[in-house]
């Protein structure tokens, strides 16, 4: 009896705070056929996302961003109903981890981050990693991990937000986009954003100190889309500037409205 009450207010809370936002509008759209021009398998593209959890995301990480995807090109081969191939994995709350198609962020303000310098056989361990995952499932019966997204703007202060995301049991919070793309890279030793302290070591009869950089792992739980935006690890690629690029090309609405005007009058 009780955890069919607990499913019903899990689907309450899933529907809650899956409902788009009112007066979504995107700054920047880049066409599918302009973003896979661009993607390389291994990218990771980040969303900014129109539904009411996103607001919530993007208010505790301090973000335009609040989902992610990692791109896996052709790696699961055509669509088998012949439509546009599935070249995304990404994880959310009512359908865990899937392949999507690019097309589904075509109307989303999206980046994307390359890992820089990413061996090739690396590249592929961390696609099969995504991979592996698919099929993985939210833990919907997890009340806490869910409960945190249904008010607007919780008074959190800045340095406890990144922990209330990483709130709840470890199955659950695997099942979050920024997670499972962090274990994914960490599975290969990339960095991310990690810990750095800097050891000192003091040599016998030598007073000068040498500095060296310990990077430690940040549990993948505590990630969000916004450390792969950040990190130095990660180049940041435009799709508009990736091919010939000549903003001369462009045509503006002054210069459209002074065209049609030249037309429009009779020739004397």
């Amino acid at each position: 009896m009780f955890e069919k009450v607990q499913d019903k207010i899990c689907e309450w809370v899933l529907a809650y705070i899956e409902k788009p936002l009112r007066h979504y509008e995107p700054f920047s759209l880049s066409s599918p056929e302009t973003l896979r021009a661009a993607l390389e398998p291994g990218d990771v593209l980040l969303v900014e996302g129109n539904l009411r959890i996103s607001a919530i995301i993007k208010y505790l990480t301090q973000s335009t961003w609040s989902h992610m995807a990692f791109y896996i090109g052709d790696a699961l081969g055509p669509a088998a109903d012949g439509g546009e191939p599935a070249s995304l994995i990404e994880a959310g709350a009512r359908d865990g981890v899937v392949a999507v198609p690019l097309s589904k962020y075509a109307s989303f303000n999206t980046r994307i981050c390359r890992p820089v310098g990413l061996s090739e056989p690396d590249r592929r361990k961390v696609a099969d990693f995504m991979i592996a995952g698919l099929g993985l499932a939210y833990d919907t019966r997890n009340i806490t991990d869910l409960m945190r997204y249904l008010f607007p703007l919780p008074p959190v202060p800045v340095r406890f937000r990144r922990r209330l995301l990483a709130l709840g049991s470890g199955d659950p919070t695997r099942a979050i986009c920024s997670s499972l793309i962090a274990q994914a890279f960490q599975s290969v030793r990339y960095p991310i954003l990690p810990s750095i302290t800097a050891a000192k070591p003091q040599g016998l009869g030598d007073r000068s100190y040498t500095e060296k950089e310990i990077l430690h792992i940040r549990h993948h739980s505590l990630y969000t889309p916004r450390d792969f935006d950040v990190s130095p690890y990660f180049r940041v690629i435009k799709p508009t500037l990736e091919g010939d690029f000549d903003y001369k090309a462009l045509v503006w609405e002054d210069d459209a409205a002074t065209a049609a005007l030249a037309a429009s009058e009779p020739i004397s």
